[in-house]
């Protein structure tokens, strides 16, 4: 039942929920495809239409990078590159976005979506870079995993280290910290430590009063990995409460079957 071929983290991220991920033909889960969501920040509501206004912060932003005359044209193709990114469209949005950062290198919002499409397309040094660019520009944790799972996919495990250290500390949004603590599991497992990927993921769930969605996907993470270490028992219980909680998610129900 598990599938040993190298990671391809590209498919494994393609889809914008696990309840659009097909179960007609059951394959292994990885860990890292519950680390999915963190991209779909990218295209959630307020974001989009912060890109595509362009809000004030993003004009002030943009006149700061390139003049006030430049800006008006480099918020409109920035505009058009976020409407690319929404409909999947990662080639067009990368042929669009690519001008726009050698323009204006210091615009945070342009390096951010730069890195997050080259992200989708599986280019991973290349989104680390620019993912890097708007890390040092902006001093924020936003897209920090997404950055980890970059390094994870390079195996650079040292620098997911890293980057889970500085995002728990950072304490943002339980949804944005379920995100990086699903992305460092899933680079202990990647290494062989199970054990400890296992105790990273119960930390961050507990015993909360109602299951709320990042733990949901934090819950069916633990499962995987916990019949990857081999206690199966233990795993069919894990999975039984994700289809408890949320019965449509990803897989869940296949799942339970194979491990009757």
């Amino acid at each position: 039942m598990r599938d040993d071929r190298p990671f391809k983290a590209a498919e494994a991220f393609r889809d914008a929920a696990p309840a659009d991920r097909r179960v007609d033909e059951w394959v292994r889960t990885d860990v890292r495809d519950e680390a999915e969501h963190a991209v779909t920040r990218a295209s959630k509501p307020a974001r989009r239409e912060r890109l595509r206004s362009p809000a004030p912060d993003v004009a002030a932003e943009l006149d700061k990078a390139v003049g006030p005359r430049s800006a008006p044209q480099l918020g409109k193709r920035l505009a058009e590159a976020t409407k690319a990114f929404e409909r999947e469209r990662y080639p067009d949005a990368r042929k669009i976005l690519k001008p726009l950062v050698d323009k204006a290198p210091g615009a945070p919002v342009v390096r951010e979506l730069y890195g997050l499409t080259l992200y989708r397309l599986g280019h991973w040094k290349l989104a680390a870079a620019e993912l890097e660019a708007f890390r040092t520009l902006t001093g924020s944790t936003e897209e920090h995993p997404v950055l980890a799972d970059c390094y994870r996919a390079l195996k650079r495990y040292r620098q997911v280290d890293e980057l889970w250290d500085e995002l728990r500390a950072a304490s943002p949004s339980a949804e944005l910290v379920a995100e990086g603590r699903i992305v460092a599991a899933g680079a202990l497992a990647d290494r062989g430590d199970l054990h400890q990927a296992i105790r990273l993921l119960e930390s961050g769930i507990k015993s909360p009063k109602r299951l709320k969605y990042h733990h949901v996907r934090m819950l069916y993470v633990l499962a995987d990995v916990v019949e990857r270490s081999g206690d199966v028992p233990r795993a069919r219980q894990l999975f039984r409460r994700v289809a408890e909680a949320d019965p449509e998610f990803a897989d869940v129900h296949a799942r339970i079957r194979a491990l009757r």
